[in-house]
């Protein structure tokens, strides 16, 4: 009966981790449908990139408020989690607060500091809730952001304010129990931890007997636990993806200067042979080569898009900067380059249903253009690449803009 409890959490600890898993393993397969491209170049120049933008935030804080905001709530969710460890081991054993005795004092530093974070933490999403539902900031109240993406962000926001909470309540009543020496919680007369904000907390507790406290402290120890793991498997729904791929996808952005667009190579070695005085007019063409030729020229659906697009299109954090910066939308058109990756996941994530169910794909009678994304959005376009600047995690709109322009033109004439 005692090992109860640890198994129960062994269970629960397998399914999220599995089930998460297994949706990172559909999110890979989806984003392999893309067409392979070589970004093994410059590997020491995407590594300082990757730690710069990624790791570093230096495009998020270029808007001071919001770039601030973001650093505190992503150091605090980071650092915080280390203790996730701790609460793993804790619960697969029936131990408690495992690492104290090895750590000492740097164990009551990092407690104290995972507090201070997460009361940070809170005030920072209360900030971030009035901005995006009372402030009326218009990126925050664009057309693509109507529904499930708004409500979205606000789940975020409220699993952090509850993820918090429970953390703090956890060690008030926790620091309650080891001040009087309840037995599975005291370690012979010394408190470990230190505790400089849930000992104000604690204060809504003292007057509890034990074994209620023990009943707060394992609740919220619970549901704090079960809540992380339902959380890391509602990123694959959220845009919060991207504090995942945000690595990654910095890594694999392209390094070429931002006016430099990317020739086609079945139209490169067109050109090449028709230049060529030695080549053979009448020579018959090599089959796969007309193939390759005839999937290249420009994008239709999400099959012709690289891998990296469609990466980009799981990152997309829906932040809104590039379209706030798009001279063609702030004009009143209808491009918003935010609704071109939206609209791409979109049809990544259509087409995987598909293959979900079908087991492999077939036909829906459907495609990216004109289904998802219109001709209207893609002529807007100026080709400024003032979206791509302002994309805090290197995220590139306008290389799909240009492939279904490309396609417009090569295949459809238009």
């Amino acid at each position: 009966m005692e090992y109860i409890p640890q198994i129960i959490f062994a269970l629960i600890l397998i399914a999220g981790v599995g089930y998460f898993t297994s949706n990172i393993r559909k999110m890979i397969r989806n984003i392999k449908l893309g067409r392979k491209v070589d970004r093994s170049d410059n590997k020491k120049e995407r590594w300082a990139q990757m730690a710069r933008i990624a790791l570093g935030q230096s495009k998020m804080v270029r808007r001071p408020v919001a770039g601030f905001l973001h650093v505190v709530v992503y150091v605090g969710f980071v650092i915080i989690n280390i203790e996730v460890l701790e609460i793993i081991i804790d619960g697969l054993f029936g131990t408690h607060r495992i690492f104290a005795p090895y750590l000492g004092g740097v164990y009551d530093f990092l407690i104290g500091t995972f507090e201070i974070l997460a009361l940070l933490v809170l005030v920072t999403v209360v900030v971030f809730w009035i901005r995006r539902n009372a402030m009326n900031i218009k990126r925050f109240t664009m057309g693509e952001l109507k529904g499930w993406p708004k409500n979205d962000a606000n789940y975020i926001l409220y699993f952090e304010v509850v993820l918090m909470s429970l953390f703090l309540i956890m060690n008030a009543t926790d620091f309650i129990l080891q001040t009087r020496g309840v037995e599975g919680y005291a370690h012979a007369g010394e408190i470990f931890g230190s505790f400089p904000v849930s000992q104000y907390v604690a204060v809504f507790f003292e007057t509890m007997t034990d074994s209620t406290l023990i009943i707060i402290e394992r609740a919220a120890w619970w549901i704090h636990i079960v809540g992380i793991l339902i959380f890391l498997n509602y990123l694959y729904w959220s845009k919060h993806l991207h504090i995942m791929l945000a690595f990654p996808n910095v890594y694999f952005a392209k390094l070429k200067p931002k006016g430099q667009f990317t020739n086609m190579e079945a139209v490169t070695a067109e050109v090449k042979l028709m230049m060529d005085p030695d080549a053979d007019p009448f020579a018959a063409p090599d089959p796969a080569a007309m193939e390759e030729e005839s999937a290249s020229l420009g994008a239709s659906d999400i099959f012709d898009l690289d891998q990296v697009q469609l990466l980009n299109a799981y990152t997309c954090t829906e932040c809104g900067r590039c379209t706030s910066e798009c001279p063609a939308n702030i004009t009143g058109k209808k491009l918003s380059p935010r609704a071109i990756m939206m609209k791409t996941r979109d049809r990544l994530e259509e087409v995987g249903a598909v293959i979900n169910k079908e087991g492999e794909w077939k036909d829906d009678g459907k495609k990216l253009l004109n289904d998802h994304i219109t001709t209207e959005e893609l002529w807007a376009c100026t080709t400024c690449n003032a979206c791509v600047e302002a994309c805090p995690i290197g995220i590139d709109p306008l290389s799909i803009i240009m492939d279904m322009r490309r396609y417009l033109v090569l295949e459809n004439s238009a």
